[in-house]
């Protein structure tokens, strides 16, 4: 074995982590001087969370309502277009279903949430 080396019995290292210091929490506090660097994490993390909330959690408050409104005032004869993409006039409504007529004179029983606000908007919007 020419070239080769070995190494000696004690060559390893036991290697410990102290995970009191890997804990982000504890992270914060760090160790400035003033002490103004603990509000300004936290005045940066209550602006993110105003940030998220009107940019995400706001407009699809505003969506979920306009969908709502929109199921309330569907009426028989209204064509309308199904999440699926089936297009038809609705023939009998209840509370939770829509019977819809195709162009065949097929009827299909629908869910009310399966009528797309999106699609129905646009298919309104068209024939005016």
């Amino acid at each position: 074995m020419q070239g080769m080396t070995t190494l000696p019995e004690k060559a390893t290292k036991d290697i410990t982590i102290n995970f009191t210091n890997m804990n982000p929490f504890l992270m914060l506090g760090g160790t400035s001087g003033s002490g103004q660097g603990d509000y300004t994490q936290f005045i940066f993390l209550g602006l993110i969370l105003v940030v998220f909330y009107f940019f995400m959690i706001r407009p699809q408050m505003k969506k979920s309502k306009d969908q709502k409104k929109f199921r309330e005032s569907l009426k028989k004869g209204d064509k309308v277009i199904t999440i699926g993409g089936i297009h038809g006039k609705i023939l009998d409504l209840s509370d939770t279903t829509v019977t819809l007529e195709m162009v065949d004179k097929t009827h299909i029983k629908f869910e009310k949430s399966a009528i797309s606000l999106d699609n129905s908007a646009s298919l309104s919007e068209a024939a005016n």
